[in-house]
């Protein structure tokens, strides 16, 4: 990862891929960071030039106390690319980062090409939930928020089949820092994009997880009747599709790019 200081905050940043290629970027769930994203940067970087990134608060970013809001992550994705001088991207969210698509493709329509919204909803939770989850985090460190996140991120036949890879990614819960994890808590229990869908103008996708007990089918069903210009995809995943469902994620992704 490279690190890059935008008035006096650093950021994590990958990119790779063809300097003259339309850029893909990418944006990771609460608890992950960049990394959550390698199987489609080895698929993509032959194809786009591929831009991720730890969202404030995540791996190599700076996490300084919070709360944080939607708003300002969704700000922090601008001034990355304007500090990389890329004008326009490619985005795909997933959980929060799907949020954080959201806000761009309602806020900044003009930085976005395609829009890919995975595993997320225009409200996600309650706040009282997400209130009492950034107390914890705070008080207790990651542990108790690690103890349950394996059940809710993949299906249990793929922590079975593939507990090695689920492991590398609940890894990523293990170093998150804690008063970062309960800033974006505190973001995502206020995010609420309802009623303002149909001001996204961009060709999206939304991708769900079949066994998604988070983020719901029925939530990305929701959103896909709002959105103007909307497919839908779903995933025999759960929450963190993009992983145990790679290949199927890849295939959905380019072929939603291709449009």
């Amino acid at each position: 990862m490279n690190s890059i200081r935008i008035d006096d905050e650093v950021f994590a940043y990958d990119l790779s891929g063809d300097d003259d290629a339309k850029t893909l970027m990418f944006s990771n769930s609460l608890g992950t960071s960049a990394a959550l994203w390698d199987g489609q940067e080895r698929f993509f970087r032959t194809r786009c030039r591929v831009l991720r990134y730890d969202t404030r608060g995540h791996g190599g970013s700076v996490a300084g106390s919070g709360p944080y809001t939607i708003a300002q992550l969704g700000a922090d994705v601008l001034r990355l690319l304007d500090a990389l001088s890329i004008e326009k991207v490619s985005f795909c969210g997933i959980s929060m980062g799907g949020l954080i698509g959201q806000w761009l493709g309602i806020h900044a329509a003009d930085r976005i090409d395609k829009l890919v919204l995975c595993n997320t909803a225009a409200r996600i939770g309650e706040l009282q939930g997400w209130m009492e989850r950034a107390s914890l985090v705070r008080e207790q460190g990651m542990e108790p928020v690690a103890e349950s996140a394996l059940v809710r991120w993949f299906t249990e036949a793929y922590r079975e089949e593939k507990g090695q890879e689920a492991q590398r990614v609940l890894d990523m819960l293990r170093r998150t820092d804690p008063e970062g994890y309960a800033s974006c808590c505190e973001a995502i229990g206020h995010a609420d994009f309802r009623g303002m869908l149909d001001r996204i103008k961009a060709p999206t996708l939304v991708m769900a997880g079949v066994y998604d007990p988070v983020t719901t089918v029925a939530d990305a069903d929701e959103m896909a009747r709002h959105i103007p210009d909307c497919a839908r995809v779903d995933l025999d995943a759960a929450h963190i599709s993009n992983v145990e469902a790679e290949q199927r994620f890849n295939e959905a992704l380019a072929a939603h790019l291709e449009r």
